[in-house]
């Protein structure tokens, strides 16, 4: 981990367990060593340092290309590992930078709903994370948050002070068999079984 990076997993390890009773369960699932793609729901401007402080390895994040427009944010993020992707539509070059990390034998944060969750429901599987497993066949690890919807919701509000929890699952392992079929059917159905991985983790 860089400098920058272990001050920011500190910060954001402190911050959680004083503010929001941080914990993860089953964090012996996680991979921590060699490629993996970290998937999960997309609750929250809080999810990408708690998913980050839910392992013990540095990761690459996917953040809006517009947050580097910010002045501080913009010389401060890149060295947090974060990926710029434009919303506008599909950014190829975003996740083609991702799959760079992960043949680099790096750990990546996906969400495959694309956007946070307006009512703090699972959305719908986008054919990212398919793209990014069918060119590398990196194992999946699927997390589910819960309560950073109702700290930070999608829309406004106040930040409220309340206990949040990542569930990791099982990892998902791939082979050339899963790509068989063409193109984006292929990374749908790829997209969606991590979703349904993502959807079958219950709080204990």
């Amino acid at each position: 981990m860089s400098p920058w990076y272990v001050f920011g997993y500190n910060l954001s390890r402190l911050i959680a367990r004083l503010f929001f009773r941080f914990r993860v369960i089953h964090p012996e699932r996680v991979i921590q060593e060699g490629p993996v793609i970290l998937a999960m729901n997309h609750e929250s401007y809080l999810d990408p340092p708690l998913a980050g402080i839910a392992c013990r390895r540095a990761i690459y994040f996917l953040a809006r290309k517009s947050l580097l427009d910010i002045p501080l944010l913009g010389r401060v993020l890149p060295k947090l590992n974060v990926i710029p992707v434009d919303q506008e539509g599909g950014d190829r070059s975003a996740l083609k930078a991702l799959i760079r990390a992960l043949r680099a034998d790096h750990g990546v944060l996906v969400f495959p709903e694309g956007s946070r969750t307006l009512d703090g429901n699972l959305q719908p599987a986008l054919p990212g994370v398919g793209f990014v497993i069918a060119k590398t066949l990196a194992p999946v690890v699927p997390l589910r948050i819960f309560g950073a919807h109702r700290a930070l919701p999608r829309g406004g509000g106040s930040l409220r002070l309340c206990p949040i929890t990542i569930v990791v699952g099982e990892p998902l392992r791939f082979s050339a068999a899963d790509l068989e079929g063409s193109g984006r059917e292929v990374y749908q159905r790829l997209s969606e079984r991590v979703i349904s991985a993502i959807a079958g983790l219950e709080l204990d």
